[in-house]
């Protein structure tokens, strides 16, 4: 049985219902990093529920006796405070989420690339069928090297979000390293060189367009993830398997979430039989870039 609480002024009733607002506010996405994913369609509505639910625990503290959401705001405040300067979950991660549930939702656009997949080709020119061979003899992932600075950097970032996003998170953390981090240098105008991905950690992630693409699907390979190497004109990138329609859906949360700022407008994708690729180029600052262009001579997958 509730406490009557009728002897509360108006002032000291807004003040709680305040407290209470502000309880639900940083609660809520707390709540939210360890909920499962759930889809409404293209909705993303799991911080929707985390509000709720959040919001029926206040109404019941404050059903059983008002003066128990003090405390409530205090050690929310508290975790906040010292998750801050621990470098864990934090107001900052608050704000993100909550920016990111909103551009998720209405403000990134799905760019689909028309027919730019449907070329397989059988019959290339002898370069293009040198660059595949090239590609394919160094984009090694079973050397220790690669191995360990993929574990290593996959553990960098977003650290906070595994509960939500589990696998998601350590390709993400991995992207942003080698993506922070890559410096182009050219090859010599007599001769296209493939570094091995060992190679270009060793010279200080130096090196060209094939050698990052060499690098980033090597080293998600690696930790677990399919990956492929797409060869188009004067250009190679990476590009990262997300799975089905509804993976793709939680990787795009993901991307939204956690590369925003500036928010993501636009997330560029391949998509074919069922089969979602998103693009890892270093030419954008998060997965899901712009594609440089659409002449696609080649596919390779490791």
């Amino acid at each position: 049985m509730a406490i009557d609480q009728s002897k509360y002024t108006t002032l000291q009733q807004f003040l709680l219902n305040l407290l209470s607002l502000l309880t639900i506010l940083p609660l809520a996405p707390y709540i939210n990093r360890f909920m499962p994913i759930v889809q409404l369609g293209q909705w993303h509505i799991d911080l929707f529920l985390s509000i709720l639910i959040a919001f029926l625990f206040t109404r019941i503290l404050l059903w059983i006796f008002k003066p128990l959401i003090i405390p409530a705001f205090v050690l929310m405040v508290g975790v906040l405070v010292f998750n801050s300067l621990t470098g864990r979950y934090s107001f900052t991660n608050v704000l993100n989420d909550y920016q990111g549930v909103v551009q998720g939702n209405w403000g990134t656009r799905d760019s689909k690339q028309v027919d730019i997949l449907s070329l397989y080709p059988r019959k290339v020119e002898s370069y293009v069928d040198k660059t595949v061979r090239g590609i394919r003899e160094k984009a090694t992932y079973n050397d220790s090297t690669v191995r360990n600075f993929a574990v290593a950097h996959s553990l960098e970032h977003f650290d906070e979000y595994w509960p939500k996003y589990g696998k998601i998170v350590r390709y993400l953390s991995l992207f942003k390293h080698i993506r922070q981090n890559f410096k182009y240098v050219n090859d010599s105008q007599r001769d296209e060189y493939f570094a091995t991905p060992m190679e270009t950690i060793k010279n200080g992630l130096g090196g060209d367009c094939d050698d990052h693409s060499i690098l980033m699907a090597s080293c998600l390979q690696a930790i677990g993830a399919r990956t492929r190497i797409v060869l188009i004109r004067g250009h190679a990138y990476p590009e990262l398997y997300c799975g089905n329609q509804e993976d793709f859906e939680t990787l795009k949360q993901a991307i939204v979430l956690l590369f925003n700022n500036p928010p993501v407008k636009e997330l560029y994708y391949h998509e074919m039989k069922g089969e979602y690729w998103i693009n890892l180029d270093y030419s954008a600052r998060h997965p899901g870039g712009r594609y440089l262009n659409d002449k696609v001579y080649a596919l390779i997958e490791l």
